[in-house]
């Protein structure tokens, strides 16, 4: 429901009507009208809508078979390839939800996510050699097995709006990863909307980032809802895949500033005006000093500002902006609500601020996501928007500090719990903590990021006693870390310290650390 008044410090999207309640529905569509037009390309492979849409009935007709049916989940091993692609619209087609899993996870984060998810079968293709299977217990099905054409499978009910789509796993803020349940009404009103800002001119998009994180599902489902392609590309720091000149331009390109500022560093940065028409920016706050940065190799494409925490659908803000008129403002804004949601600015009784002073961002309408799977746990943000002074329907603290500009635009200013963006990585220390504690012989511990090419996190640990033989708990720290968290979570360096410096008001001061530590240098 919409509040049917202006509501003090609320910034709406625009109500819009959905051209259909999934993606799936758009995919099938453009199967019929345009079937040999290229869905997915990988390397001098093409499939087209056709094939993409029979790929898909067949492996939903195997998963059937396997009994996948509504409300179930199914673990997708979720490699970049156009048979990955075909398998999650396989699963979301039967209404059950796709949990992708990144096979270059360490296999007890995997463990993890695979107990949390409770499948009804897993899918993956060939995956021996790059990553273990978790032992699921459930019936695993192997795309490189499956027939590669057979006859046309009868076509199920399609999904409902109110169908989970898929169920992605961030970082979890007392230890274990939290699935969050998305929609598929949510996942069509994103797709719509953010199809609307990107346009229809070119060849889609540079699929690179992991499918194991909603940063690419832009680069997805976008383009697939459009009816354009999909190009996948081996990996995030390719250069020659992605930034090679090309003669078809990209439609859109999606990276994090972190990413752009590592490719920056290079003795030949790319040409963002050769491969692409529209940069997209998100996972992180975007400085317009990187974009004076890249300069002239911006000079024709259109840019955007994207926002949105994985509870949010992908993404609930954008800012189109001109790198010839950046904003005087720390960051650029995050801009306005996508379609059918609404941005609330708020104090800590959800009380609403007044234009031009700091407050909470919550989300509500259609980009919020369904909740997290399993029991609510305390401190989940989920609320109902009515708590808001608006009508019924979910809603989504989302910890972010922003202000409503007097042009109605919304700029982000930081965050008010421990939550960090490492490459455009949701990092909540809560779970860096929990795994760090866990190793013995440590008492506390506090994390920095160090910005630059490509942004590290270091770890200060204080042990529960000083000794000859800290190095070796340094060492089982890192291990410990590595063997529980993606790569881009694990520190690059873990410093000793014999305190964890605190500010007045009792919470651990980073910097005041990070001064101790290199006070203590020379004895080290």
């Amino acid at each position: 429901m919409i509040p049917s008044v202006t509501i003090p410090g609320m910034l709406s999207g625009a109500v819009c009507p959905l051209p259909g309640e999934s993606v799936v529905g758009r995919v099938r569509d453009h199967a019929r009208l345009r079937p040999d037009a290229v869905a997915v390309q990988s390397g001098a492979s093409l499939m087209t809508y056709r094939q993409l849409w029979q790929r898909t009935l067949l492996v939903a007709a195997a998963l059937a078979e396997a009994g996948v049916g509504p409300g179930d989940r199914v673990a997708l091993w979720a490699d970049r390839t156009a048979q990955t692609v075909a398998a999650a619209l396989a699963v979301m087609a039967l209404r059950a939800a796709y949990v992708p899993v990144d096979p270059t996870h360490p296999a007890d984060r995997i463990g993890q996510i695979a107990a949390a998810a409770g499948p009804a079968a897993l899918v993956h293709e060939g995956a021996g050699g790059r990553g273990e299977l978790p032992p699921v217990g459930v019936p695993v099905i192997d795309l490189a097995h499956l027939p590669a054409a057979g006859p046309p499978p009868p076509e199920r009910e399609p999904p409902r709006a109110e169908d989970i789509a898929y169920v992605v796993f961030t970082s979890g803020s007392t230890g274990p990863p939290k699935g969050v349940m998305v929609e598929h009404g949510s996942l069509a009103n994103y797709a719509a909307w953010c199809g609307s800002l990107v346009g229809t001119g070119g060849v889609g998009s540079p699929l690179f980032a992991s499918l194991g994180y909603d940063l690419a599902m832009t680069s997805l489902w976008v383009p697939l809802a459009q009816g354009q392609r999909v190009v996948t590309v081996p990996g995030l720091w390719d250069q020659e895949a992605l930034f090679g000149a090309r003669q078809d331009l990209y439609t859109f390109m999606k990276l994090t500033p972190s990413h752009a500022r590592f490719f920056e560093a290079l003795a030949d940065p790319p040409r963002y005006d050769r491969v692409t028409r529209l940069l997209m920016f998100g996972g992180e706050g975007l400085d317009p000093a990187l974009l004076t940065a890249l300069g002239s190799r911006l000079d024709g494409l259109r840019l955007v500002n994207h926002y949105g925490p994985t509870e949010t659908t992908i993404g609930c803000c954008a800012h189109l902006f001109d790198r010839t008129r950046l904003p005087d403002t720390p960051t650029v804004p995050i801009g306005v609500p996508a379609w059918n949601t609404r941005a609330y600015v708020v104090d800590e009784q959800l009380r609403p601020v007044p234009p031009g002073q700091p407050g909470e961002l919550v989300i509500a309408g259609r980009a919020v996501a369904a909740g997290y799977l399993g029991p609510a746990a305390p401190g989940d943000r989920f609320i109902d928007e009515r708590e808001l002074g608006g009508g019924a329907g979910r809603a989504y603290r989302t910890g972010d500090v922003v202000e409503m500009r007097p042009e109605r635009v919304l700029l982000h200013l930081g965050r008010r719990d421990d939550q960090l963006k490492v490459n455009g990585y949701r990092v909540e220390l809560g779970e860096l903590r929990h795994h760090v504690l866990s190793v013995p012989g440590v008492a506390d511990a506090v994390f920095d990021i160090v910005r630059g090419p490509v942004d590290t996190l270091e770890l200060f640990v204080r042990p529960v006693a000083l000794r000859s033989a800290d190095g070796l708990l340094a060492e089982a720290v890192h291990k410990a870390l590595a063997a529980a968290l993606p790569s881009a979570l694990v520190p690059g360096a873990v410093h000793l310290v014999s305190e964890i410096a605190v500010t007045p008001n009792g919470k651990r001061d980073v910097a005041a650390t990070r001064h101790l530590w290199a006070r203590a240098a020379p004895r080290r």
